[in-house]
């Protein structure tokens, strides 16, 4: 009896120093900034500042997102210096651009701060520039598992709409599309922009002069949802094949309305929630995932939209 007491007591100090450990690592407030690629107009990214704040405020950390208003890469290059300068715990950051981000990153390795690199990029780049480790969506291989499925499912001839022509990660969605599909990549790339009366008027008039089309793939909300109002303008909403990159509220929509046959789902709210948590356990305990993570991609249908669309656009 006197030993289980013994054991009991030893138990329960065990777990009340656990406690107060935590307690007093919650307390430290280390400082962790995201730095992303998107522009401010790009709605998709408040999912990514939704799990940066959850993860903050469950481990008690100081977390921050910073952007280049428009999307310029060089001006992203420039905030990662800065963001490294204010000397934080960590920067979780994009690798839209491996040859213009690699220097500030690596400067930001080499001055001891710990990087996360999410989203774009590839696990073998983030090993290269120094980082941790990678969280995200391998985006050729999402995007030959899009075109396998759109073969299996009567695609032959495309358009992949890209309005993100100046991050090379991202294209590879629609190189990795196209070889799924085992069609040449060519001029079915459409450098769209990203004003929505431009990729619509610039989708219609692509289908116009190429009939043949019969798929489409958009990659993310600031494509899909001009593309979206395309095919209802001419007419061929529902009539052509339609995958997307990525949910958001008019995607949902649209897969519901069917419309689109599918969203490919990166999860945005692990890549930015997951690294919050994994800086603040590898500062405070030196515990760190053996791997990289894939957080996608996985294929979202009308049948599977019941969580998605109650959380679209804010944890999905």
């Amino acid at each position: 009896m006197r030993t289980i007491m013994k054991k009991s007591i030893l138990a329960t100090a065990v777990a009340v120093t656990a406690l107060m450990g935590a307690t007093a690592a919650s307390a430290e407030g280390e400082k962790y900034i995201l730095v992303s690629h998107a522009p401010d107009s790009d709605s998709w990214w408040n999912t990514i500042k939704n799990g940066i704040a959850l993860a903050g405020s469950q481990v008690g950390a100081d977390v921050e997102y910073r952007n280049p208003p428009t999307g310029d890469i060089a001006d992203m290059a420039r905030i990662i210096e800065q963001a490294a300068a204010s000397g934080p715990d960590g920067i979780i950051t994009t690798l839209a651009d491996y040859d213009v981000l690699k220097g500030p990153i690596m400067a930001a390795v080499d001055q001891g701060i710990d990087v996360i690199i999410m989203n774009t990029g590839t696990p073998e780049q983030a090993r290269e520039v120094g980082a941790l480790m990678y969280v995200g969506q391998p985006e050729y291989d999402a995007g030959f598992a899009a075109g396998v499925r759109a073969k299996g499912e009567g695609v032959t001839n495309f358009l992949c709409v890209n309005h993100a022509i100046q991050q090379p990660t991202v294209a590879e969605r629609c190189r990795g599309y196209a070889e799924g599909l085992g069609i040449e990549l060519g001029s079915a790339m459409m450098d769209s922009g990203t004003d929505p009366a431009e990729i619509k008027n610039k989708v219609l008039a692509y289908l116009s002069a190429n009939p043949d089309v019969d798929g489409i793939l958009t990659l993310g909300p600031v494509s899909a949802d001009p593309t979206i109002a395309a095919l209802q303008e001419n007419g061929m909403a529902g009539d052509i094949h339609f995958g997307t990159f990525d949910l958001g509220e008019e995607i949902v929509k649209g897969i519901k309305g069917d419309i689109i046959n599918w969203g490919i789902d990166q999860q945005p709210f692990l890549q930015a929630y997951m690294p919050v948590i994994i800086l603040a356990n590898w500062d405070r305990y030196g515990v760190l995932p053996g791997n990289n993570i894939n957080s996608g991609p996985g294929f979202v249908t009308k049948d599977g939209l019941t969580k998605v669309e109650e959380f679209a656009g804010e944890y999905r």
